[in-house]
């Protein structure tokens, strides 16, 4: 179960490495508007599963915190890009 554990925590640092560099270099506001959902959203599993590994559950209550705020600001940043803001 222990290399599971380990595999999972490397996959999602390797995502999350990803995610920045394309966040970094993206050509457009766009691709670095993905780029930030990604983050957040490989962020907001990375919570939940350290709440998992560590049996408090009040990291999930904080990851669905920050799993809305994500949310609504990668919705806020995308009606910007639109011009509807």
């Amino acid at each position: 179960m222990t290399y599971i554990i380990y595999i999972a925590m490397v996959l999602m640092a390797l995502g999350l490495l990803m995610a920045f560099i394309r966040f970094i270099k993206g050509p457009t506001a766009g691709d670095r508007t993905v780029a930030l959902d990604t983050l957040t959203t490989i962020g907001t599993a990375s919570l939940v599963f350290l709440g998992f590994m560590f049996q408090r559950f009040i990291y999930v209550d904080v990851a669905l915190v920050y799993g809305v705020l994500g949310f609504i600001g990668v919705i806020v940043i995308a009606r910007y890009l639109e011009g509807a803001l």
